[in-house]
This record gives structure tokens, sequence and C-alpha cells, in this order.
């Protein structure tokens, strides 16, 4: 299905991404308030926003052994459920808003469809074959309903697509967020382009007027997607139905209205045109729109209406490393662990259900040996990422994921971070 979009929306492989004005005029007058800084001074790497990746990261996994095990028990756990009961969600959220703003940022000018598309495929592809693997050893092995539509949609990463709580969820559950990246990597050389024509004037309103279609789509799953059967799956508190959760959460163009966020986010950062909020402010913005979002309406806290609120901690991210300001998420510990969070978030949850699987799903212990469990899984996932992302990730990004430039004349002469 994400293929006919892009065969609407897409002319051929070989075309360009172009930047826009903004990146090809030369160096504009700074007022005082002004983040704006001459294209040639934009950084091409930013750290920070690496490490945020595994903030983004630790939230899903807080969230998934929280819900699936009972290793932290009585009170403690369900208190602790309730709390971090939409951290997984706010988690992905960042994502899918990271993932739009760091690809506007590094587009390159001699860049071709078919190149993007060749490298965002070898970042993910291979990861995902192996958990998806590792994976399927453990549904074998539970014995877990799945029929050959889960098994294909789940390889493909098509999942998403499906308004099935089976088939969406199917063999690795987490792989259903690549299957939205992937619907944007497919459509991002045909949204860059369309986007960099808004002038700059129109940036603003345009993100204003996104945020508004991200409210709309909380207001069309509460009051016109079908309400039954209610599900006690997602929410302890308040049932819905999983077609409102899948329209809201898991339906591909729905959550695209983030990663077009994110464009316009980073499109609004290099034109000098975010205004001057602190790192630490920015995140606790973040902070309090994660308790907001306990607060609103299940539909609204799970979707990407909360989601809008990571979008400050992104900006003062990228501003941060622009400006070289100080920053707790540059420092290298936190950027490695960034860059293994993709293997990271990938391979835990099977790590969390093979423990729960072993130790059996009613079986608790005590607050101690709780604690010191989670920590082990904590540990045992992340032995897992480090192995992922040196084996596998980094020598095929390394032998097939190189940027290679355009051969037309003069597509070189344009200057975009690397």
């Amino acid at each position: 299905m994400g293929s006919r979009v892009v065969l609407l929306l897409w002319a051929g492989p070989g075309r360009r991404l172009n930047p826009g004005r903004e990146d090809r005029v030369g160096p504009r007058p700074e007022d005082p308030g002004s983040t704006h800084v001459s294209p040639r001074q934009i950084p091409s790497r930013l750290p920070s926003l690496t490490g945020l990746r595994f903030v983004a990261a630790l939230l899903v996994f807080t969230a998934h052994v929280l819900w699936f095990t009972r290793l932290v028990p009585d009170e403690i756990g369900t208190a602790l459920k309730l709390t971090f009961s939409l951290a997984g969600p706010y988690g992905v959220g960042f994502f899918f808003v990271l993932s739009g703003f760091v690809l506007t940022w590094t587009a390159r000018p001699d860049d071709t469809a078919r190149s993007f598309w060749r490298r965002r495929l070898v970042k993910i592809g291979p990861t995902h074959l192996v958990t998806f693997a590792l994976a399927a050893l453990l549904v074998t092995s539970m014995s877990r309903p799945t029929s050959m539509v889960d098994w294909l949609a789940s390889l493909t990463l098509q999942q998403a697509w499906f308004p099935s709580l089976q088939t969406s969820m199917a063999v690795n559950e987490v792989s259903w967020s690549l299957s939205c990246e992937f619907f944007f990597y497919l459509t991002f050389p045909a949204l860059l382009p369309t986007l960099r024509r808004l002038p700059t004037k129109w940036l603003w309103p345009a993100a204003a007027a996104l945020i508004l279609l991200i409210a709309g789509a909380f207001l069309v799953a509460r009051f016109l997607v079908p309400d039954q059967p209610r599900l006690t799956l997602f929410s302890m508190t308040a049932p819905v139905s999983f077609s409102q959760v899948w329209f809201v959460y898991f339906f591909p163009p729905v959550r695209a209205l983030e990663f077009v966020l994110g464009i316009l986010l980073a499109r609004i950062v290099t034109a000098g045109m975010w205004p001057r909020i602190g790192l630490l402010p920015a995140f606790a913005v973040a902070a309090v729109g994660y308790l907001l979002a306990l607060c609103e309406p299940y539909l609204a806290g799970r979707g990407g209406l909360a989601s809008v609120c990571t979008a400050p901690l992104i900006a003062a991210a990228a501003v941060a490393d622009r400006h070289g300001t100080p920053s707790v998420f540059r420092r290298p510990t936190m950027v490695f662990l960034g860059e293994i969070s993709f293997a990271f978030y990938m391979v835990h949850l099977t790590v969390i259900m093979t423990a729960a699987h072993i130790i059996g799903p009613t079986r608790t212990f005590s607050l101690a040996t709780g604690v010191f469990l989670v920590l082990v899984l904590f540990a045992v996932a992340l032995g897992c990422s480090l192995i992922l992302y040196r084996y596998v990730e980094t020598p095929l990004m390394r032998r097939f994921g190189q940027h290679r430039p355009a051969t037309s004349p003069g597509a070189g002469c344009e200057h975009r971070p690397s």
C-alpha cells in the first residue's frame, strides 16, 4: 500500500533531493534573538540528538518490562505500571518526529531517491531480519497463534497497515514502528522537495496546521472510529477498541504527520526561526508533556498529540549542538548508547518476553529481587544490542550504506550538512 502512494507522489528514483531557498542564499543579517547561522556553519552531526535516542529507547524498555512481567511486585509494581503506561508510545512518537528532523537536516543536494532508499534499507534491514529470526524462535516455542499473513506482513514491514491486533503486533512486536518508518522513507524523496518550496514565512503556520491535523486524528479515532469491542490490553483505566488504537497509533499515514512535523521543525531551526529555548527548559516541556499525556484522554496520550511536546527538546538539542553550548546528551557515553539504541529497541522486547516465558506469567519476587532482575534484563538487552551494532549494523553500513553522490553537472556545488 505504501508503494502505491509513492508511485503517485514520486516521478522517478533518479530525481535529486533539492534544497530550499534559505539554504542556497548567503548569510543573512542576524538579530540578537535569532538562532540563524550561515549554512556553511551548520554542523552535520547532532550528537545530543543521538544521545537522546537512548533516553527514548529506555522509556520504551521501562514500559515493556513493567507491562509484560511481574518482576516489580504488589502496589509498587501497579503504581509504576500506571506511571509508565504511556512511556513506550511517548518514546516512539519522539522517534517519529526525530526521524523527519534528522533526515531533513542531513539531506544532500546531490542525493537521489534510489541512493537514499538503499542507505535506509541497509540501516534497518539487517537488524530487522536478525531480530525477526530471534523473535520467531520465541513465537514458535510459545506456540503463539500466528498466521501466514502475520509472518509475511511482519517480515516485509507491512504489519502496521492491517487493522488487526494479531497482525500488527506479530512476531517481533516492536517492529510495527519500522513499518511506519518504512512508509516515511518511501515518501521522503517526494515530501522533502515539496516542503522545501514552502516559503519561510509559512513555516510556523504550517507547523500549527499540522498540529491541528494531529489533534484531528485523535478526534476521528475518538468519535468516528467504532469503539467496540473494548479492550483492557492497552489501557488499565480507559478501555478502548483496537480499531481506535490502530487508527491513532499504528496507521502509517496518521503517524506520518509527526514525521512531517519533524521536517518542518528542521526547516524552522535551519532558517533561524526557532526561539532561544535552553535544553533544560525544553526537557522540562517534554517531561510536563508526558504528565499531561497521562491526564489526557487515552487515545490523545497514546497518539501523536503527545509527541508534539517532544518537538522543543529536539529543536533545542540541535541548537545546542549548533552553537556548542553545554549538553549532557553530547557526552561520549550517551552518544555511544544512542548509536546502539536502534539495535537495543529492536531486541529488548524479545529479551523481556523470553524471560517472562521462562519465569512464568504469575511468579512474583521481592522488591529487591525484582529490581535486580530488571537490571539483569536491561544488561542482557544492552549486550545483545552491542553485538548487533558491532557485527551486523556497522559492517553492513560501512560496506553498503555509504553516500554515493550524483554525477550530474553541478551536483556538488550547493552545500548541505553531510
